[in-house]
């Protein structure tokens, strides 16, 4: 993957503070599993967690805003060590409102991929829209950057690794892992 060319999204890039994820589609496949007494199950890619790492270590701080709330959600973002998690809200409209207020920031300071409807609001709200591949067309259109890669498979990793590229610092935040130090 090469360094973002558009000038306006690169410097939009420099002055991100947050990076938000949806989670169903983005850090899941959507698939939703259920065991006999009733406990979820998710499956998360363990790329796009290594990724919100790297973006937290850049400086980012990274959160979460998901429709549904679950255990699984809260486990994972608990091991990622991440920096605010909003659950259970179907308007995502008002949770991010209430998430800019909470946070002193703006809309051009976060970076938020989405993958369906609910998601649309944000999307059009922030500079730096993301969606995964298999995003629903709506989505698909109304965004900055259409990642290669379906949700829940390494698409969060693709968008950090854009992000921090453009940002300039891909290559310091890979260095420890290559011995360039």
């Amino acid at each position: 993957m090469s360094r973002p060319a558009d000038g306006a999204l690169v410097e939009a890039a420099r002055d991100l503070e947050w990076i938000l994820c949806d989670v169903d589609g983005v850090l899941t496949d959507g698939s939703l599993y259920y065991g006999r007494d009733g406990e979820e199950f998710k499956r998360f890619d363990v790329k796009d967690g290594l990724a919100l790492k790297l973006a937290q270590r850049d400086g980012l701080k990274v959160g979460l805003l998901s429709g549904r709330a679950s255990a699984a959600l809260s486990r994972r973002a608990e091991e990622l060590g991440l920096d605010e998690v909003i659950s259970g809200r179907q308007d995502k409209a008002v949770a991010l409102g209430e998430f800019l207020e909470r946070h002193g920031t703006l809309p051009a300071r976060l970076a938020f991929i989405g993958d369906d409807l609910p998601d649309l609001p944000v999307l059009r709200a922030v500079t730096l829209s993301f969606a995964p591949a298999d995003a629903a067309p709506e989505v698909r259109a109304a965004v900055r950057c259409v990642l290669k890669r379906p949700g829940g498979h390494g698409t969060v990793r693709e968008m950090v690794e854009w992000l921090l590229r453009a940002r300039g610092s891909w290559e310091t935040i890979l260095a420890p892992f290559t011995g360039r130090v």
